[in-house]
């Protein structure tokens, strides 16, 4: 039988890190919002987000995706960082240590805390070397004057997130968005040479069944 002195770590029994009221801090006064380790946070309206979109877009054309992209593995590298400090520190093991439900389950409550929406794992396509990550209520999915998958920062950052998470250069790419009527924003996540035939599959107007088929075959 386990004792309650086993489940103790520092006289506290761990839950989960990033509950939303432990999680955040903030003072209205001051306009601060920090974590509940002290890191400073920033709440970013939805409008300065589709604003962005749009800024971007017409300063720079197509090329508004790998600027947003590029933004997105910036800051996936840093999400990375401070995501494994904050579970390292708080369950006393290294990120790799952590049992795979542990880590997920950290991860989508971390996702949501944050404002991202919700993400999930999808193992259908694990053993033919394709991670499938989907979620949820994303507010970069945003509709372009030419539909296709607009999350672009998201890509960067499971991009980054997971390219450290193994130590292999991965790719995601979104397969599928909510802007265009899709349950949920699927990303592909695999070594980049293995997505070679996405790209042209998106602007071909595939739906994500027929690129997972494509890449399969």
């Amino acid at each position: 039988m386990i004792s309650v002195a086993d489940l103790l770590q520092d006289n506290q029994i761990p839950a989960n890190y990033y509950g939303y009221d432990a999680y955040i801090k903030g003072d209205l006064e001051l306009g601060l919002l920090e974590s509940r380790r002290g890191d400073r946070l920033i709440a970013v309206p939805d409008t300065l987000i589709q604003a962005l979109y749009e800024g971007l877009e017409q300063e720079t054309g197509q090329a508004s995706r790998l600027v947003l992209f590029n933004c997105g593995k910036w800051w996936g590298k840093n999400f990375y960082t401070r995501f494994s400090e904050e579970i390292s520190d708080y369950y006393g093991k290294p990120l790799a240590e952590l049992d795979m439900i542990l880590f997920l389950q950290c991860l989508k409550e971390c996702w949501l805390t944050h404002g991202w929406g919700r993400i999930e794992f999808d193992p259908t396509y694990q053993n033919q070397g394709f991670l499938m990550i989907k979620t949820y209520q994303s507010p970069y999915s945003k509709k372009l004057a030419k539909p296709r998958p607009s999350c672009f920062m998201e890509a960067g950052i499971l991009t980054s997130f997971f390219s450290r998470l193994t130590g292999r250069d991965l790719l995601a790419i979104q397969i599928s968005c909510e802007s265009m009527g899709s349950d949920c924003n699927r990303f592909v996540i695999a070594l980049e040479d293995r997505l070679a035939i996405v790209d042209s599959s998106i602007e071909e107007g595939l739906d994500y069944e027929s690129i997972m088929t494509s890449l399969l075959s």
